[in-house]
């Protein structure tokens, strides 16, 4: 089993996983396995979404390398991440945020934070699931059980899942069951 830490993106050929890690490691194993004249579609997947992310495949894999790089960042404090952004508020929301200490922006960040953290269980599984349907909805949609599993997953049945995606291609049963993991709620 491969660490979940090193799995950013995946990259299928079929229904085989070619590459797991960054985007330019599973870039550079789909470009090869393009390149090399392979008939079978080739896809990308961010794990953290489920999405399937394009890539441009043309030229030299340097050539696609430098493509993948990060993007240049926009204006604000680069090395905290932060970027400013309009919000309206009515005039008594104003007056209680600035009353605050340290000021409106201090008094929105804990706010958000706050938010965050009573919700994160929830919405965090929530978000996983999605990315799982996502992930299944692509690779498994026509995969005998597919609808089964999917219904199973949204219901937090980890039994049902797990037989229903039984008879899967092995990589796209492993990835999604991996990426379904996070979303059994604990016995009570």
């Amino acid at each position: 089993m491969i660490p979940d830490k090193i799995i950013n993106y995946i990259a299928f050929a079929g229904a085989r996983r070619i590459a797991v890690g960054s985007l330019t490691d599973a870039a550079l194993a789909a470009k090869k396995l393009i390149d090399d004249g392979s008939l079978l579609p080739v896809l990308i997947f961010d794990s953290a979404s489920g999405r399937v992310v394009d890539v441009d495949y043309r030229g030299q894999p340097d050539e696609v390398a430098v493509r993948l790089g990060e993007p240049p960042r926009g204006p604000g404090r680069p090395r905290l991440g932060v970027v400013a952004r309009e919000i309206t508020l009515l005039p008594r929301h104003w007056e209680w945020l600035n009353s605050q200490p340290g000021g409106a922006s201090v008094a929105l960040r804990k706010l958000v934070e706050q938010a965050k953290r009573a919700g994160e269980s929830g919405e965090r599984i929530r978000l996983e699931r999605e990315a799982a349907y996502r992930f299944i909805g692509t690779m498994a949609g026509n995969e005998p059980g597919f609808e089964e599993a999917a219904r199973a997953l949204f219901a937090g049945n980890r039994s049902a899942f797990e037989n229903h995606s039984a008879a899967w291609p092995p990589d796209v049963r492993e990835h999604a069951r991996r990426l379904a993991a996070g979303t059994w709620e604990p016995p009570t």
